[in-house]
């Protein structure tokens, strides 16, 4: 079950780097698909499908609290582990490697999925404090994947490498919409 959920995830996060693109930058779709090339939206594309496995996991395994911790240490793992393994890497390289990136991605997914079912697998109660501290972090998580497409920080986790800006603004079609517009009010001027 472990390992169909990996390779549904990292299908499904392809599928979603490419998504906002196909949907002709509906905004809807930019909540959960990729909207540039920053950081953050890679993260994005790993816990869209990880919160649809969750839910699969629910009917099959039970909504309970192995469920809840499982999940919300998965996700912060995914959140952790691509800028760690993003940024270490190309600290060396100097530049971005796709098939770098592609691999960086895959092994996040593999080892967030190792948490989320050791938890789900070999744990059947869990003291109250850690039931709280779940929830409270999995609300956290929630809020952050729904609001930072939007409304992201200004730092460089969120800027687009390409074409240095944020949310969807970063999204290469946007660019070069204000750039043909402020070269053509240049002209015009």
């Amino acid at each position: 079950m472990m390992y169909l959920g990996i390779i549904g995830i990292i299908l499904t996060g392809t599928l979603l780097h490419f998504l906002y693109e196909f949907s002709h930058h509906n905004k809807f779709v930019a909540i959960f698909a990729a909207v540039n090339e920053s950081t953050w939206e890679h993260i994005k594309i790993a816990m869209t499908p990880t919160f649809i496995w969750a839910i699969i996991l629910g009917f099959h395994y039970g909504w309970n609290d192995r469920l809840l911790v499982g999940l919300a240490l998965c996700l912060s793992v995914i959140i952790m582990m691509i800028p760690a393994l993003f940024y270490l890497y190309t600290a060396f390289t100097k530049k971005s490697i796709l098939i770098v990136d592609i691999i960086c991605f895959c092994i996040t997914i593999f080892c967030s999925e190792l948490v989320f079912f050791h938890f789900i697998n070999y744990y059947s109660t869990f003291p109250a404090f850690c039931i709280v501290a779940s929830i409270i972090l999995l609300i956290i998580e929630i809020i952050i994947y729904l609001s930072f497409t939007f409304f992201p920080p200004s730092n460089l986790f969120f800027k687009d490498p390409i074409t240095k800006r944020y949310s969807l603004e970063g999204h290469p079609c946007h660019h070069e919409h204000n750039h043909h517009h402020e070269h053509s009010k240049k002209k015009s001027a």
